[in-house]
């Protein structure tokens, strides 16, 4: 079954997490990508990306959020924005473990 972040309460389509991170992988200082949905108060969920940077990376969260919310309809913008990560968890065949992120999100807030 694919991921999925949801937004239809709102009059949005649903959005594909795979679709982001296509696009956060066309980054050339991104390794790694991971993107779930979380809750929002206006949205059912909004998406927030997980990124490992590539060894010497001084890529910044502003200037991800650049790169895809101007390629992206507002909707699949990365409201619950982006933190960065040292592994995306995967199963032993290579899938994103996205219940793991859901469930540790709290981990990664930024303060």
């Amino acid at each position: 079954m694919e991921e999925i972040i949801f937004l239809e309460s709102h009059g949005f389509p649903i959005v594909s997490p795979t679709e982001l991170e296509n696009l956060l992988l066309e980054i050339p200082d991104v390794a790694d990508a991971a993107v779930i949905g979380i809750p929002d108060a206006l949205a059912d969920e909004v998406p927030k990306a997980f990124i490992v940077k590539k060894p010497e990376s001084g890529i910044t969260d502003k200037e991800i959020l650049k790169y895809v919310n101007a390629r992206v309809v507002h909707y699949k913008k990365l409201a619950g924005g982006v933190v960065f990560v040292d592994i995306i968890p995967r199963n032993p065949s290579g899938k994103i473990l996205r219940n793991e992120l859901k469930v540790n999100e709290c981990k990664y807030v930024k303060v």
